[in-house]
């Protein structure tokens, strides 16, 4: 059964920590609790002692085999975000948890030089953000995404990005110098243009209206950029989908793509309740199209559908997606990136093999 939160924290997507589906005992916030005694949980920073940054996949509807996470957890706190339910493999709940308890691998720089000179490394394109968003807040202060990207740029190796922040344009220099050997691609997400919507759905997230310039500035500066328009969420941001691209194109943005939500494990009645926080006069009929797309389940897992979902609201985005993306001028899919002009710098890293 559903449990609703008694009412939003400022500043954070979930208003309760859910029960973590390996754990036995399940911790609740008190529900009489003061806002002015009780403010919003302040973020924690952990340190992540991975000995590997490189992970690896098989999936055949995501566009990449290798990805670099630098951060477990997201201070973005966008709600609808998939990634929540893998903070519960670390003994934490989807929740608030996911917001305020980000796990930091401070060493991905170092073991990055390390695994991309290792014999054993075969070149190809390495997303990040392939999870958590590899600029958020956390980033501003530990620069793990600009170390890394710097190394990539050494080593010339083709490098995908997904992000939300206008933090992406500090390192225009890397991308800049990735980009002259066709190895550099950004997405910027934008899930809406309203930003009242956008404080509701990603109270950490830059507005819509950032993001965009942050599009402007990548165009300008020469890095191929593109929009992710995702996820859209039938009755709420779907009809959103044309002005997204329409906006998205006019700021400089060469091609586009878009996923519709997913609700793994978790998340559906995380999801659940910030309807019912939200947008309690349309809760069923946002529940319902998600079923239609979801052969009657709040979730699909399954390749091939998971991204786009199934059936006639499925196919209602789908169309208005193709028919806005022409109307705007811009392209399915970005750039294929080259490892033509990979290489191991010669030099003192060598002795970390």
């Amino acid at each position: 059964m559903l449990k609703i939160a008694p009412e939003s924290i400022h500043g954070r997507g979930a208003a309760a920590n859910p029960a973590n589906r390996f754990a036995a005992i399940e911790l609740e916030r008190d529900g009489d609790r003061d806002p002015a005694e009780d403010p919003s949980p302040a973020t924690r920073f952990y340190r992540d002692s991975t000995s590997a940054i490189i992970n690896y996949n098989d999936s055949p509807d995501i566009g990449f085999s290798a990805s670099i996470n630098p951060y477990r957890g997201c201070e973005h706190g966008c709600i609808y975000c998939y990634a929540r339910p893998t903070h519960e493999y670390l003994g934490w709940s989807a929740g608030l948890d996911f917001e305020t308890r980000i796990m930091v691998k401070q060493d991905a720089p170092e073991l990055l030089r390390r695994e991309l000179s290792s014999r054993k490394w075969k070149p190809q394109v390495i997303a990040m953000s392939g999870v958590t968003d590899c600029y958020q807040p956390a980033e501003r202060r530990f620069q793990i995404t600009r170390r890394c990207l710097a190394v990539l740029a050494e080593f010339r190796n083709p490098v995908g990005i997904v992000t939300k922040n206008h933090l992406v344009t500090r390192d225009i220099d890397h991308l800049q110098e990735l980009a002259r050997h066709q190895a550099a691609v950004v997405y910027l997400s934008v899930t809406t243009l309203d930003p009242e919507l956008a404080q509701k759905l990603e109270p950490r997230a830059p507005l819509p209206k950032h993001r965009l310039s942050t599009i402007r500035q990548l165009s300008e500066a020469g890095v191929p950029v593109g929009v992710l328009a995702a996820p859209m969420i039938p009755a709420v941001n779907n009809h959103e989908l044309p002005a997204i691209l329409s906006a998205a194109a006019e700021a400089g943005a060469r091609f586009a793509s878009y996923t519709v939500l997913r609700l793994p494990y978790g998340l559906g009645p995380l999801f659940e309740d910030w309807l019912v926080r939200h947008f309690p006069d349309r809760k069923d009929k946002v529940l319902h199209q998600i079923r239609e797309m979801r052969e009657g389940k709040l979730n699909d897992p399954n390749f091939g559908s998971r991204m786009r979902g199934q059936g006639i609201f499925a196919d209602q985005i789908k169309q208005l997606f193709h028919a806005a993306r022409r109307k705007a001028g811009i392209g399915e899919g970005g750039p294929e990136l080259s490892i033509a002009s990979f290489r191991i710098p010669a030099g003192p890293q060598l002795t970390l093999l």
